[in-house]
């Protein structure tokens, strides 16, 4: 399959999308506008992951950083519930950007398990202070959200609401597939393939890393505003470390490198939860049960699936055209 013809399969699933969720009643409306939040912050997580090899664990600070702003001002200066709400999206994502900036520093010079280890902790420090910061974040008891912007159009519409969403979702995406499509991207996935081989070819594979680094915060910036005004509720645990691992999750079960795996993942892990919790208490191990899976026997994830299948028929054929070829001739008898 080609390219284009990928794209523009992509574009009419989007376009179905948005065109069969506003008619499925509100709690789906609901449900498929968290999924598609939490889609932007996988799409963040796979810049790293799946184009520059580095699997983090601090996305939640930027989710966080953005879903705290959006509260703050909302609740406490009425700032963002007009036509400067893109002036919030734009302060979220500029704040995320700095922040990831100042923890790249930190981070992004240190490699695999190490990486994984320092992000981890920078992640555990915003969560610190949302936590322990009550005169600003109100602590334990969060920040409640109750007005959504009004600027010509009335979000506090649900249908409204999750055509918002649905655009930054949309918007994200096409974004970030200009990035890893352009030469900046092709360069993160040959460092994610052989740095040592790219830093010999000249290039500052630091400085890639770094820029990667600072777009995935600037990306999980704008995912929390959008789950500030979703959820309704942003408290410490929207930096939890669980918020991380979910994005992490649904970037490798959707497919990691491929973008639209995040959309994927994040709506398979969003309809199991809602589905198996309302069969079984235990349904947390049926999900990790499906991760496991998917890692041991999907590696690529659900989107290489059908590179999986096509991988197991050429064999199957090579295999039957060799015991073809081996096949003794039958004689011929008089």
């Amino acid at each position: 399959m080609s390219q284009r013809t990928k794209v523009i399969a992509v574009a009419a699933v989007l376009l179905a999308f948005a065109y069969v969720i506003p008619h499925s009643g509100s709690y789906v409306m609901l449900l498929a506008t968290r999924a598609l939040v939490f889609a932007i912050l996988a799409m963040s997580v796979d810049i790293l992951l799946g184009f520059a090899g580095m699997a983090s664990l601090g996305q939640a600070a930027y989710f966080s950083i953005g879903a705290y702003l959006t509260a703050i001002l909302a609740t406490k200066y009425q700032f963002g519930l007009g036509w400067d709400f893109w002036l919030v999206v734009a302060l979220a994502m500029v704040l995320g950007a700095a922040t990831a900036a100042f923890f790249g520093l930190f981070a992004v010079r240190a490699t695999g398990v190490y990486f994984l280890m320092i992000t981890l902790a920078l992640g555990q420090c915003v969560w610190g202070l949302a936590y322990r910061w009550n005169s600003l974040t109100n602590g334990d008891n969060g920040i409640n959200v109750t007005t959504r912007p009004n600027f010509g159009f009335d979000l506090s519409n649900e249908r409204t609401f999750f055509f918002l969403v649905f655009a930054f979702f949309a918007a994200t995406l096409l974004a970030l597939y200009v990035l890893v499509r352009s030469p900046f991207g092709r360069s993160l996935e040959g460092i994610r393939e052989r740095e040592l081989r790219m830093k010999i070819l000249g290039y500052n594979t630091w400085l890639h890393k770094y820029i990667a680094f600072i777009i995935a915060g600037a990306v999980g910036g704008l995912s929390g505003v959008l789950w500030a005004f979703t959820n309704g509720l942003v408290s410490p645990d929207t930096a939890v470390l669980t918020t991380s691992v979910d994005a992490l999750l649904m970037a490798v079960l959707g497919g990691a490198g491929t973008l639209v795996g995040g959309a994927v993942g994040s709506a398979i892990v969003f309809g199991l939860r809602e589905y198996l919790s309302t069969l079984v208490p235990w349904w947390q191990y049926v999900l990790g049960g499906v991760y496991v899976l998917t890692i041991l026997y999907l590696p690529m994830g659900l989107m290489g699936l059908p590179a999986r299948i096509r991988q197991a028929r050429a064999s199957s054929d090579g295999m039957e055209g060799t015991a073809n070829k081996l096949a003794p001739t039958p004689s011929l008898r008089i």
